[in-house]
């Protein structure tokens, strides 16, 4: 018997036969969290000009290139 967890955007977790219900909720979770929903939802909310977008994006890329310079240091 196979069963599956979604919610009204499509994400669709298949509980394999024996798997610990507590085990799919953790992936269903993890998987919700990478497709971002929520932040999606909050950046939707209010108008942002593309050069801010940009702006933000370049401070974003600029802080990940620092930590990992620092970690290959």
């Amino acid at each position: 018997m196979k069963w599956t967890i979604q919610n009204t955007d499509m994400i669709k977790i298949e509980i394999k036969e024996g798997e610990n219900i507590e085990r799919a909720l953790k992936r269903y979770k993890r998987k919700h969290r990478n497709v971002q929903i929520m932040q999606n939802l909050r950046e939707s909310r209010y108008f942002t000009k593309p050069s801010v977008k940009r702006r933000r994006e370049i401070q974003k890329a600029s802080y990940i290139q620092g930590l990992r310079d620092a970690e290959n240091i």
